[in-house]
């Protein structure tokens, strides 16, 4: 039932072959732009209009390196078309977000309301031969039971005879999205044979330096939770390192570089606490599936969400050693993205403790030279320069590239440094 697709890729025929990919931010996006770079025939959906409307007039709306140029060349050899229309297509990619969401018990459980709606979408517009791939990061066993019963209610046809569906998470790292999309290894999960080894054949010419693997679809989930809460805990580890240090009065960058000259110990660096979309929520779908053998990853969970409040504690410590209890001050503080050169803001612990900060009482002004906007959530965002020259005191949270240059600057103000670079 898939041969149009396979008769296609055997002639190397790509521009019969129509992708449509669901969803055009930060993963939607640079993987739409690969898929066209190299011939396919791409749509890139998105029921934002603005969002579709900007891309249509040749602009990118997120900060990605290299991306702007690949996406004007693919968008004026019309290989990339964004649209606001869904299509039929032989090949639907989506990559909606998967947030977190507080149930009736108070637990944190995955949001699939945007994945349910794309697969109502998207199942309007299947055909006989069509593929689904599901590259956002869910729950174990959201493939099957969650889309595939949707798709088949919206379309009429039957999953594994009529259409076929297929798990391929995400492997990339925000500023550094294109080379990771060509390099990194990719997981094709599918219970059917043939269309793990079709995908793996298409997505091939996109990974062009690294491994496909193919496994089952459950397996592709839960890998790609896996290998964030492994990241998430050994951050978690750091993290908490940090704050015995300082009940101890121990530098934990000074330690932690002396620890890691045995053969067999990398620890990571502490920081602010973990932001972005991945590491800061996607344990949490494995402490819902798994609640009574999660602790560990629970644990972690909770060191790294404790870590700005931990910080804000810290920071107005020091407020009060230099200025008592004056609210009148401003605060500056340098990156609200969650970690370097990057405009993502989601789940970042810098917007925490700048929100927080502001909550106590105090003036705070931020600068964010990743993001084009005048105000965040009540945060005025001025230059890195206006910042200093505003500010009573700096806080130094995000080692953004651009910053390197106001170092001494910042080191001339009453400061604190969260990020140990300074």
């Amino acid at each position: 039932m898939i041969g149009n697709i396979e008769n296609n890729m055997d002639e190397k025929n790509f521009s019969s072959i129509h992708i449509s990919v669901v969803g055009m931010g930060y993963i939607g996006l640079p993987t739409s732009t690969l898929f066209a770079s190299v011939g396919f025939n791409v749509e890139g959906f998105d029921v934002n209009y603005k969002l579709i409307e900007s891309l249509q007039k040749g602009r990118i709306t997120i900060v990605e390196p290299h991306l702007q140029e690949l996406f004007s060349d693919v968008l004026n050899k019309r290989t990339l078309k964004p649209v606001n229309r869904l299509d039929y297509s032989d090949i639907f990619i989506i990559c909606v977000p998967t947030p977190f969401l507080i149930d009736s018990e108070g637990s944190k459980v995955a949001d699939l309301s945007y994945i349910e709606r794309a697969s109502e979408m998207v199942g309007s517009k299947l055909k006989t031969g069509s593929i689904v791939v599901l590259e956002s990061t869910v729950p174990p066993g959201t493939t099957m039971n969650i889309m595939s019963p949707i798709l088949e209610r919206a379309s009429g046809l039957i999953q594994g005879k009529d259409f076929f569906v297929a798990h391929c998470p995400e492997r990339v790292l925000p500023g550094n999205m294109l080379a990771e999309l060509r390099r990194n290894d990719r997981i094709i999960g599918s219970s059917d044979p043939n269309v793990g080894q079709l995908l793996r054949e298409i997505y091939g010419y996109i990974v062009t330096e690294g491994h496909i693997f193919i496994t089952d679809d459950k397996t592709a989930e839960l890998c790609k939770l896996v290998e964030n809460t492994y990241r998430d805990i050994n951050i978690a580890f750091a993290n908490e390192l940090s704050m015995i240090c300082d009940d101890l009065s121990i530098d934990v960058h000074g330690l932690i570089s002396l620890a890691n000259h045995h053969p067999r110990v990398n620890i990571m660096n502490p920081g602010p606490g973990v932001g972005g979309h991945c590491l800061a929520v996607d344990p949490w779908f494995i402490v819902e599936k798994s609640p009574q053998k999660s602790c560990l990853i629970r644990q972690a969970r909770k060191i790294n969400e404790y870590k700005p409040e931990w910080i804000v504690t810290k920071i107005q410590e020091r407020l009060y050693s230099l200025f008592s209890d004056r609210k009148d001050i401003t605060l500056a503080i340098f990156g609200l993205a969650y970690k370097p050169d990057i405009d993502d803001l989601r789940e970042s612990p810098s917007v925490y403790i700048a929100l927080k900060l502001k909550k106590i009482g105090y003036q705070v002004i931020a600068s964010e030279p990743n993001v084009d906007f005048e105000c965040y959530k009540g945060i005025p965002l001025f230059s890195a320069k206006e910042a200093l020259e505003k500010a009573d005191f700096v806080i130094y949270s995000v080692p953004h590239s651009i910053f390197r240059e106001f170092i001494s600057e910042i080191n001339l103000k009453n400061n604190f440094d969260i990020t140990g670079t300074i």
